[in-house]
């Protein structure tokens, strides 16, 4: 961002100055044209006006060369010629633009008028003496423009030195402007970031800058530590709930056990139902609390290395598997990384295969894929069960969304939580020739953010 306002401040005063500086420099060029073109008609008028006594009047020459003279001295080539074009007055120097002085000469008698050659290395100026229909005589004053050039070429280089002090100068405006506007900016991208990755205590220090920026900094602090509380006061009552819960379930499991100790086999029957209708409900109460955990937990990712969590949950679920004839295979890219938080994925892969293992019949198969794709990683758990219906899978990741499940109808909203917390996205779609496949992205570590460490994650529910 400093460099986008930088540039385009840069690129803004540039446009300025280049049409500020090049016209002036122009103009000031054509002004000193313009004045050199005149004075050398005036000066050539003068010598012209002096000749006109000698040549009419028949006084001294003597005014007439003494102009010539300073001409001379001046480095000027002037020389005056009578009505038949013989040069009665001359300097040294009788160059002329164009080098052919006797055409000049001969054309200014046949045509009185005052004229300017120019061949780009001298300027020569020819002025009738007399009247314009009765010329007496010519005047011709012949003058370098390397003085004329040097001088534009002085102005020139001040204007460009003008120009660059002024982009030097803007350069300058234009990198305090980017870092006045873009360093406070900075500041909230990084207090977002920390505040996304867990920092639940991350504001924006007073980092100066436009009152717009600062306003926004405002706001994100308030809004942090409204997060904060809520987050906070979430934990709170999770765990509260979980210990006002778990606390009368545990002791009436206790009550139940002993009485069905000593019960006949009638009322045994009767407390073994009411012993199941607990479990269930201590494993439905475990899958909210985890669901709510899952929701109101800000994980902290880091690089995990999701061959070897897959390698090693497949380990713990192959004694389950084998039990049910069923065929547990991990196929994963080897060093597999992507960002997660400590104990997610594992807690993911849990939930993930124990309803694929509690779906599928004996005999089937149920495989983890594991590959990369730009910068995400890709999990896919492929089963050729019973799969689900395109009405089920459109809610199944919504708590008891899913009503063709047998368990709690709460695994599969755990997976989606944990996965959409740190920043990867959870789709159910159908097996090719039956089944389900719950494909998970993350992202790869391979990007190379920074990354910080969570708190473990929860034990797995039940679909």
């Amino acid at each position: 961002m400093t460099r986008r306002i930088a540039l385009s401040v840069l690129a803004l005063i540039t446009v300025l100055l280049v049409l500020a500086v090049v016209p002036l420099g122009l103009l000031m060029t054509e002004r000193e044209q313009t004045s050199f073109r005149e004075q050398s008609a005036a000066m050539a008028r003068s010598i012209a006006s002096a000749a006109e006594e000698h040549l009419s009047d028949h006084k001294s020459e003597a005014p007439a060369r003494h102009l010539l003279e300073e001409a001379r001295r001046r480095g000027d080539c002037a020389t005056v010629y009578d009505s038949f074009g013989t040069a009665i007055l001359s300097t040294p120097c009788t160059t002329v633009a164009g080098g052919d002085a006797s055409q000049l000469v001969n054309s200014a008698l046949a045509h009185p008028q005052t004229r300017t050659i120019e061949d780009g290395q001298r300027l020569t100026t020819v002025v009738p003496i007399g009247d314009d229909s009765d010329a007496t005589g010519v005047a011709v004053l012949s003058r370098s423009t390397d003085a004329l050039n040097d001088h534009i070429m002085v102005l020139w280089g001040w204007s460009a030195l003008i120009g660059v002090g002024g982009l030097g100068a803007a350069v300058a405006v234009s990198v305090w402007l980017a870092r006045w506007v873009s360093r406070p900016l900075r500041v909230v991208d990084v207090a977002a970031r920390r505040l996304g990755e867990g920092a639940l205590d991350a504001r924006v220090p007073d980092a100066g800058g436009p009152p717009e920026v600062r306003r926004l900094a405002a706001t994100f602090n308030t809004m942090a530590g409204r997060t904060e509380a809520l987050v906070h006061g979430h934990r709170a009552v999770v765990a509260d709930v979980s210990h006002q819960l778990r606390t009368p379930l545990t002791a009436l499991r206790l009550r139940l056990d002993l009485l069905t100790a000593d019960a006949d086999d009638e009322m045994g029957a009767e407390l073994s139902s009411a012993q199941e209708e607990i479990a269930r409900l201590s494993r439905l109460v475990d899958g909210l609390l985890a669901v709510a955990r899952a929701e109101h937990s800000i994980p902290q990712p880091v690089a995990v290395r999701v061959d070897e969590v897959v390698a090693e949950r497949v380990a713990a679920w192959e004694p389950v598997a084998d039990e049910r004839r069923i065929e547990l295979i991990a196929d994963c890219r080897p060093g597999l990384s992507a960002f997660a938080g400590v104990g997610d994925l594992e807690q993911v892969l849990d939930n993930l295969i124990a309803n694929a293992l509690g779906a599928v019949p004996e005999g089937s198969e149920v495989r983890i894929n594991g590959t990369t794709h730009g910068d995400t990683v890709r999990l896919a758990v492929v089963d050729n069960g019973p799969g689900m219906s395109a009405t089920a899978r459109a809610t199944a990741f919504r708590r008891f969304g899913n009503p063709e499940g047998r368990g709690t109808g709460l695994g599969l909203a755990i997976v989606h939580r944990l996965v959409t917390a740190n920043g990867g996205t959870a789709e159910l779609a159908e097996t090719p020739g039956g089944g389900l496949t719950v494909l998970l992205t993350l992202p790869a570590a391979s990007r190379g953010r920074d990354r910080g460490t969570d708190s473990g994650g929860t034990r797995p529910g039940e679909r």
